[in-house]
């Protein structure tokens, strides 16, 4: 499959532990804030999380890189890590609502997930000696189930959405004229039915590992310490990745059966990311240049219906065969879609309204976004269907320019559209990476100061 945001499918850096002088937080901990946040982890790992950790064996038995997927990879960089690093395998992606109006605990709280975010992605635990060094009387400050396992490519991505720069009218950090242009929530789309407790959100975490033990440790952690400052809205687990960033990763499939991502970007276009990925200089304010915009979608599929639908059917919907991703008329999966291709009845073997059409930059005057969505299953609905799909979630240079008109043409033609429904969305802008060697920087400081 495509690229792009309808069908169910970041920076590829090299693999070394962090030697630059952690970040040191100007909070202090209290008893006050480690026992009010005792119960955030339970929340964040939901009613999922038992599946979700259930098959964290399987993926480290089944890893192809050996072990290069239990790597580290690098947290500082010109980018953030965990846009074009290659897709792990699995995430955990968390929003928060920062509920002070204080700028300084804000900054406070942000400098603190850095120290952590550092530690943990050099497969450290959040604090030293913090799940059984110090105090037996006093709750850890790290919460331990990580403890003996390595890094496993942890990559943690932090975001800031519309309402970070004013909420209700209001000012609450005094950054209101720094918030981008493009960053608003999205338009309403047709084909979606939004549940408001599944979108938006102040801030944004995306953690990707190839173990997802390591990904809820690394979300439960962060949202630990951030009681009294920040409290998760909600919380996404995803399994299976949906796209690949990198030419060494085999193009992997969707809940529908299908390969997906076969035309996603890739970490070594650097020309391509540079035009559609990337915020450059003068695209807006100064403290994004070097950064991105994340776009999110839940995407719910309709497994039921999918499932009972013929072969022939499910091609001409995606647009591609099944068993070896090529598109319809062809024989590989890589080559380019041809539209001119025809049955012996003179239709278009890529159907007007398929998938792979109205997705293609071909067909959407040259537009490109980087994917990477992962699968998801959260049980049942109640009606005796399953609540699953894709977690779509793609970075792009500019909404306006890119998601927004994709998203626009695939709501309204797609034939896709009579399996899945949209059911949670948000956006962030997501600032550049902390550099080396520079300590006193942390998560946001371009925007914070």
């Amino acid at each position: 499959m495509s690229s792009h945001p309808s069908n169910p499918s970041e920076d590829s850096t090299s693999v070394a532990t962090p030697t630059a002088a952690p970040v040191r937080s100007s909070r202090g901990f209290s008893r006050r804030r480690l026992i009010g946040a005792a119960g955030v982890g339970a929340a964040i790992v939901g009613t999922a999380g038992a599946s979700f950790s259930a098959g964290r064996a399987t993926a480290a038995d089944n890893n192809t890189h050996g072990q290069l997927l239990q790597s580290p990879v690098p947290f500082r960089g010109e980018r953030q890590a965990g846009i074009i690093t290659e897709a792990q395998d699995r995430m955990q992606f968390a929003t928060f609502d920062v509920t002070t109006d204080s700028k300084a605990e804000v900054v406070a709280m942000l400098q603190e997930w850095t120290n952590m975010a550092e530690r943990m992605t050099a497969g450290e635990e959040a604090f030293e000696k913090g799940a059984v060094g110090r105090n037996p009387y006093a709750p850890p400050l790290d919460t331990g189930e990580a403890l003996g396992l390595p890094a496993s490519q942890l990559t943690l991505t932090i975001g800031f959405g519309p309402n970070f720069f004013r909420k209700d009218g209001k000012d609450r950090f005094g950054i209101a004229d720094q918030r981008p242009e493009p960053l608003r929530p999205l338009p309403k789309f047709p084909n979606e039915t939004m549940d408001p407790n599944r979108s938006g959100g102040d801030i944004c975490i995306q953690a990707c590992a190839n173990d997802p033990q390591v990904a809820v440790h690394a979300i439960r952690n962060l949202a630990r310490v951030a009681f009294g400052t920040a409290a998760v809205r909600y919380s996404q687990l995803g399994f299976g990745r949906t796209s690949s960033t990198t030419r060494d990763q085999s193009t992997p499939r969707n809940l529908f059966g299908f390969k997906d991502g076969t035309n996603n970007l890739k970490s070594d276009e650097t020309d391509k990311l540079n035009q559609h990925v990337w915020v450059a200089d003068g695209d807006g304010p100064k403290w994004l240049t070097g950064g991105s915009y994340l776009i999110t979608r839940r995407i719910r599929m309709r497994i039921e219906n999918w499932d009972r639908t013929t072969l022939l059917e499910q091609e001409r919907v995606i647009g591609r065969q099944k068993g070896s991703g090529a598109p319809n008329g062809l024989t590989q999966e890589f080559q380019e879609l041809n539209f001119d291709l025809k049955d012996k009845k003179n239709a278009p073997l890529i159907d007007k309204d398929a998938h792979v059409r109205l997705a293609s930059p071909q067909h959407l005057g040259g537009i490109e976004i980087l994917r990477r969505g992962y699968n998801f299953t959260d049980g049942s609905d109640g009606f005796g269907h399953l609540d699953a799909g894709l977690f779509f979630i793609a970075f792009v240079r500019n909404p306006d320019t890119s998601f927004i008109p994709m998203q626009t043409e695939l709501s309204r033609r797609d034939a896709l559209n009579e399996y899945i429904t949209h059911t949670g969305s948000a956006i962030f802008a997501i600032p550049p990476g902390i550099r080396e060697n520079d300590t006193s920087a942390y998560w946001g400081s371009s925007l914070l100061g």
